[in-house]
Protein backbone atom coordinates (compact mmCIF):
# COMPACT_ATOMS: atom_id res chain seq x y z
CA UNK A 1 0.00 0.00 0.00
CA UNK A 2 2.68 2.31 -0.09
CA UNK A 3 2.24 5.11 -1.98
CA UNK A 4 -1.47 4.85 -2.08
CA UNK A 5 -3.72 6.91 -0.11
CA UNK A 6 -5.88 5.57 2.90
CA UNK A 7 -9.42 4.79 1.93
CA UNK A 8 -10.29 5.19 5.46
CA UNK A 9 -9.11 8.37 5.84
CA UNK A 10 -12.57 10.75 6.65
CA UNK A 11 -11.18 13.66 4.39
CA UNK A 12 -10.67 10.95 1.54
CA UNK A 13 -13.91 9.66 2.27
CA UNK A 14 -15.66 12.62 2.23
CA UNK A 15 -14.12 13.86 -0.67
CA UNK A 16 -15.10 10.75 -2.72
CA UNK A 17 -18.51 10.78 -2.27
CA UNK A 18 -19.24 14.22 -2.94
CA UNK A 19 -17.37 13.69 -6.11
CA UNK A 20 -19.47 10.28 -6.59
CA UNK A 21 -22.44 11.96 -5.40
CA UNK A 22 -22.25 15.08 -8.55
CA UNK A 23 -21.42 12.69 -10.79
CA UNK A 24 -24.99 10.46 -9.99
CA UNK A 25 -26.72 13.45 -10.38
CA UNK A 26 -25.48 14.90 -13.85
CA UNK A 27 -24.59 18.42 -12.26
CA UNK A 28 -21.62 20.37 -12.29
CA UNK A 29 -19.58 21.23 -9.08
CA UNK A 30 -19.17 24.78 -8.04
CA UNK A 31 -16.27 26.48 -6.73
CA UNK A 32 -16.20 25.81 -3.03
CA UNK A 33 -13.16 26.96 -1.09
CA UNK A 34 -13.85 24.52 1.38
CA UNK A 35 -13.35 21.61 -0.81
CA UNK A 36 -10.15 19.45 -0.48
CA UNK A 37 -7.76 20.71 -3.49
CA UNK A 38 -7.88 17.39 -5.42
CA UNK A 39 -11.29 17.02 -4.84
CA UNK A 40 -12.46 20.26 -6.76
CA UNK A 41 -12.98 19.66 -10.25
CA UNK A 42 -13.28 23.26 -11.29
CA UNK A 43 -9.75 24.34 -9.09
CA UNK A 44 -8.09 21.23 -11.14
CA UNK A 45 -9.54 22.53 -14.48
CA UNK A 46 -7.98 25.93 -14.50
CA UNK A 47 -5.53 27.25 -16.32
CA UNK A 48 -3.26 27.55 -13.50
CA UNK A 49 -2.95 23.94 -12.79
CA UNK A 50 -2.46 22.77 -16.20
CA UNK A 51 1.03 21.83 -15.08
CA UNK A 52 -0.66 19.41 -12.15
CA UNK A 53 -2.75 17.97 -15.15
CA UNK A 54 0.57 17.17 -17.19
CA UNK A 55 1.35 15.58 -14.25
CA UNK A 56 -1.29 13.21 -13.38
CA UNK A 57 -1.56 12.43 -17.12
CA UNK A 58 2.13 11.40 -17.10
CA UNK A 59 1.89 9.38 -13.62
CA UNK A 60 -1.25 7.45 -13.88
CA UNK A 61 -0.67 5.20 -16.80
CA UNK A 62 2.93 5.00 -15.75
CA UNK A 63 2.79 3.67 -12.33
CA UNK A 64 -0.05 1.51 -13.70
CA UNK A 65 2.14 -0.24 -15.96
CA UNK A 66 4.49 -0.46 -13.47
CA UNK A 67 2.52 -2.52 -11.30
CA UNK A 68 1.62 -4.69 -13.78
CA UNK A 69 5.66 -5.06 -15.03
CA UNK A 70 5.21 -3.84 -18.18
CA UNK A 71 8.94 -2.46 -19.50
CA UNK A 72 8.79 -3.00 -23.21
CA UNK A 73 6.27 -2.52 -25.74
CA UNK A 74 5.58 -3.09 -29.54
CA UNK A 75 3.66 0.24 -30.65
CA UNK A 76 1.11 -0.60 -33.23
CA UNK A 77 -0.66 2.24 -35.42
CA UNK A 78 -2.72 2.28 -38.65
CA UNK A 79 -5.94 3.55 -39.67
CA UNK A 80 -8.96 3.61 -37.21
CA UNK A 81 -11.48 2.58 -40.54
CA UNK A 82 -10.35 -0.61 -41.20
CA UNK A 83 -12.29 -3.68 -40.52
CA UNK A 84 -12.39 -7.46 -39.61
CA UNK A 85 -12.42 -9.44 -42.99
CA UNK A 86 -15.78 -10.53 -41.47
CA UNK A 87 -17.38 -7.37 -41.03
CA UNK A 88 -16.09 -5.77 -44.26
CA UNK A 89 -17.72 -8.88 -46.05
CA UNK A 90 -20.91 -7.79 -44.45
CA UNK A 91 -20.52 -4.03 -45.18
CA UNK A 92 -19.96 -5.16 -48.69
CA UNK A 93 -23.00 -7.51 -48.83
CA UNK A 94 -25.18 -4.64 -47.64
CA UNK A 95 -24.11 -1.69 -49.85
CA UNK A 96 -24.59 -4.22 -53.14
CA UNK A 97 -28.17 -4.72 -51.45
CA UNK A 98 -28.29 -0.93 -51.56
CA UNK A 99 -27.24 -0.27 -55.33
CA UNK A 100 -25.60 2.58 -54.22
CA UNK A 101 -22.15 2.75 -56.45
CA UNK A 102 -20.57 4.67 -54.31
CA UNK A 103 -21.18 3.11 -50.94
CA UNK A 104 -20.02 -0.22 -52.87
CA UNK A 105 -16.95 1.23 -54.39
CA UNK A 106 -16.09 1.83 -50.91
CA UNK A 107 -16.85 -1.01 -49.38
CA UNK A 108 -14.59 -2.90 -51.73
CA UNK A 109 -12.02 -0.38 -50.64
CA UNK A 110 -12.76 -1.45 -47.10
CA UNK A 111 -12.89 -5.24 -47.78
CA UNK A 112 -9.10 -4.81 -49.46
CA UNK A 113 -7.96 -3.10 -46.60
CA UNK A 114 -9.21 -5.63 -44.26
CA UNK A 115 -6.07 -7.72 -44.18
CA UNK A 116 -4.16 -5.27 -42.68
CA UNK A 117 -6.34 -5.76 -39.85
CA UNK A 118 -6.21 -9.52 -40.07
CA UNK A 119 -2.17 -9.08 -40.14
CA UNK A 120 -2.17 -6.42 -37.98
CA UNK A 121 -4.10 -9.05 -35.66
CA UNK A 122 -1.60 -12.18 -36.25
CA UNK A 123 1.10 -9.79 -35.63
CA UNK A 124 0.27 -9.15 -32.54
CA UNK A 125 -0.37 -12.85 -31.54
CA UNK A 126 2.60 -13.72 -32.59
CA UNK A 127 4.09 -11.15 -30.32
CA UNK A 128 2.14 -11.90 -27.05
CA UNK A 129 2.95 -15.77 -27.94
CA UNK A 130 6.65 -15.01 -27.98
CA UNK A 131 6.45 -13.21 -24.60
CA UNK A 132 4.04 -15.34 -22.80
CA UNK A 133 7.09 -17.61 -21.20
CA UNK A 134 9.71 -14.84 -21.07
CA UNK A 135 10.53 -12.77 -17.84
CA UNK A 136 9.46 -9.61 -17.33
CA UNK A 137 12.52 -7.78 -18.07
CA UNK A 138 12.42 -9.34 -21.99
CA UNK A 139 8.33 -9.33 -22.50
CA UNK A 140 7.03 -7.63 -25.10
CA UNK A 141 3.92 -5.84 -24.83
CA UNK A 142 1.28 -4.68 -27.34
CA UNK A 143 0.43 -0.74 -26.97
CA UNK A 144 -2.05 0.82 -29.25
CA UNK A 145 -4.37 3.81 -29.33
CA UNK A 146 -6.85 2.38 -27.82
CA UNK A 147 -9.37 2.88 -30.40
CA UNK A 148 -11.04 1.29 -33.03
CA UNK A 149 -9.39 -0.62 -36.71
CA UNK A 150 -5.94 -1.65 -36.93
CA UNK A 151 -5.85 -0.45 -33.10
CA UNK A 152 -8.20 -2.83 -32.52
CA UNK A 153 -7.38 -5.57 -34.31
CA UNK A 154 -3.95 -5.40 -32.00
CA UNK A 155 -5.55 -5.22 -28.63
CA UNK A 156 -7.47 -8.15 -30.55
CA UNK A 157 -4.88 -10.36 -31.22
CA UNK A 158 -3.52 -10.08 -27.93
CA UNK A 159 -6.15 -11.05 -26.05
CA UNK A 160 -6.67 -13.95 -28.37
CA UNK A 161 -3.26 -15.22 -27.49
CA UNK A 162 -4.05 -14.91 -23.89
CA UNK A 163 -1.72 -11.57 -22.90
CA UNK A 164 -2.57 -8.42 -21.73
CA UNK A 165 -2.06 -5.08 -23.84
CA UNK A 166 -2.41 -1.57 -23.34
CA UNK A 167 -4.81 1.75 -24.66
CA UNK A 168 -3.86 4.63 -24.81
CA UNK A 169 -7.35 6.84 -25.68
CA UNK A 170 -7.48 10.65 -26.32
CA UNK A 171 -10.44 12.92 -25.90
CA UNK A 172 -11.48 13.98 -28.91
CA UNK A 173 -15.07 16.17 -30.14
CA UNK A 174 -16.20 13.03 -31.58
CA UNK A 175 -15.84 10.35 -28.54
CA UNK A 176 -13.41 7.93 -29.46
CA UNK A 177 -14.80 4.70 -27.36
CA UNK A 178 -11.62 2.36 -26.09
CA UNK A 179 -12.15 -1.16 -27.95
CA UNK A 180 -13.18 -4.10 -25.81
CA UNK A 181 -10.17 -6.06 -26.49
CA UNK A 182 -7.71 -3.61 -24.35
CA UNK A 183 -6.84 -5.22 -20.59
CA UNK A 184 -8.69 -4.09 -18.19
CA UNK A 185 -6.85 -1.20 -15.80
CA UNK A 186 -4.46 -1.18 -18.95
CA UNK A 187 -7.19 1.40 -20.85
CA UNK A 188 -6.17 4.89 -20.24
CA UNK A 189 -7.61 7.90 -21.43
CA UNK A 190 -5.77 11.14 -22.31
CA UNK A 191 -6.37 14.78 -22.73
CA UNK A 192 -3.28 16.22 -24.02
CA UNK A 193 -1.83 14.63 -26.65
CA UNK A 194 2.03 15.41 -25.98
CA UNK A 195 1.54 13.49 -22.60
CA UNK A 196 0.18 10.43 -25.00
CA UNK A 197 2.67 10.66 -26.80
CA UNK A 198 5.36 10.82 -24.76
CA UNK A 199 3.77 7.39 -22.77
CA UNK A 200 3.91 5.84 -26.47
CA UNK A 201 7.61 6.24 -26.90
CA UNK A 202 8.70 6.01 -22.93
CA UNK A 203 8.56 1.88 -23.35
CA UNK A 204 8.42 1.37 -26.61
CA UNK A 205 10.95 -1.21 -28.27
CA UNK A 206 9.44 -1.32 -31.89
CA UNK A 207 6.79 0.87 -33.87
CA UNK A 208 4.50 -1.16 -36.52
CA UNK A 209 3.08 1.58 -38.66
CA UNK A 210 0.21 0.14 -40.86
CA UNK A 211 -1.06 2.37 -43.51
CA UNK A 212 -3.17 5.33 -41.68
CA UNK A 213 -4.60 9.08 -41.71
CA UNK A 214 -3.20 11.89 -40.48
CA UNK A 215 -2.48 10.23 -36.49
CA UNK A 216 -0.83 7.36 -38.23
CA UNK A 217 1.73 9.72 -40.05
CA UNK A 218 1.56 11.96 -36.72
CA UNK A 219 3.14 9.41 -34.71
CA UNK A 220 5.50 8.01 -37.58
CA UNK A 221 6.93 11.14 -38.23
CA UNK A 222 7.34 12.20 -34.53
CA UNK A 223 9.48 8.83 -34.02
CA UNK A 224 11.35 9.08 -36.82
CA UNK A 225 12.28 12.46 -35.67
CA UNK A 226 12.90 11.75 -32.22
CA UNK A 227 15.55 8.62 -33.21
CA UNK A 228 17.29 11.08 -36.51
CA UNK A 229 18.07 13.74 -33.75
CA UNK A 230 18.84 11.31 -31.08
CA UNK A 231 16.58 12.24 -28.40
CA UNK A 232 15.20 8.81 -28.38
CA UNK A 233 16.87 5.73 -28.86
CA UNK A 234 17.11 3.46 -32.36
CA UNK A 235 14.20 1.25 -32.29
CA UNK A 236 12.77 -0.52 -35.13
CA UNK A 237 10.24 1.31 -37.69
CA UNK A 238 8.36 -0.96 -39.35
CA UNK A 239 5.86 0.46 -42.73
CA UNK A 240 3.48 -2.37 -43.34
CA UNK A 241 2.19 -2.36 -46.51
CA UNK A 242 4.83 -1.52 -49.00
CA UNK A 243 2.67 -0.42 -51.66
CA UNK A 244 0.70 2.17 -49.93
CA UNK A 245 3.49 3.68 -48.19
CA UNK A 246 6.10 4.00 -51.06
CA UNK A 247 2.97 6.00 -52.93
CA UNK A 248 2.31 8.10 -50.09
CA UNK A 249 5.61 8.81 -48.71
CA UNK A 250 8.50 9.63 -50.85
CA UNK A 251 12.15 9.70 -49.08
CA UNK A 252 14.02 9.96 -51.99
CA UNK A 253 12.55 13.34 -52.77
CA UNK A 254 13.90 14.73 -49.51
CA UNK A 255 17.52 13.43 -50.29
CA UNK A 256 17.26 14.82 -53.68
CA UNK A 257 16.58 18.24 -52.21
CA UNK A 258 19.31 17.43 -49.55
CA UNK A 259 16.79 18.31 -46.53
CA UNK A 260 17.58 14.57 -45.04
CA UNK A 261 20.55 11.91 -45.91
CA UNK A 262 20.71 8.92 -47.26
CA UNK A 263 21.45 6.52 -44.43
CA UNK A 264 18.19 8.32 -42.96
CA UNK A 265 16.71 5.66 -45.01
CA UNK A 266 17.99 3.03 -42.46
CA UNK A 267 15.50 4.42 -39.80
CA UNK A 268 12.62 2.47 -41.25
CA UNK A 269 12.18 -0.91 -43.16
CA UNK A 270 8.88 -1.79 -45.41
CA UNK A 271 7.65 -4.94 -44.63
CA UNK A 272 4.67 -7.07 -46.30
CA UNK A 273 4.32 -10.02 -44.04
CA UNK A 274 3.76 -10.84 -40.22
CA UNK A 275 6.91 -12.50 -40.50
CA UNK A 276 9.15 -10.12 -42.37
CA UNK A 277 7.97 -7.39 -39.52
CA UNK A 278 8.15 -10.10 -36.50
CA UNK A 279 11.74 -11.17 -37.91
CA UNK A 280 13.15 -7.51 -38.33
CA UNK A 281 11.97 -6.45 -34.53
CA UNK A 282 13.80 -10.00 -33.47
CA UNK A 283 17.02 -9.72 -35.52
CA UNK A 284 17.06 -5.66 -34.00
CA UNK A 285 17.54 -7.10 -30.54
CA UNK A 286 18.91 -10.82 -31.27
CA UNK A 287 15.93 -12.39 -29.63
Amino acid sequence: MDGMLDPHDRRIAEAWETLKAQHATGDVLSPESNRLAFADPEFLLRKETRGLRFQLEMLKPDLAQQEQGIEHTVVVFGSARFLSEEAAHLELVRARESGDLFAIKRAETTLRNASFYEQARALAGVITKFSADRTNGRKLFICTGGGPGIMEAANRGAAEAGGISIGLNIALPREQSPNPYITPGLSFKFHYFALRKMHFMMRAKALVAFPGGFGTLDELFETLTLVQCKKAKPVPIVLFGSAYWKRLFNPEVMIEEGVISQEDLNLFKYVDSVDDAWNFIREFYAL
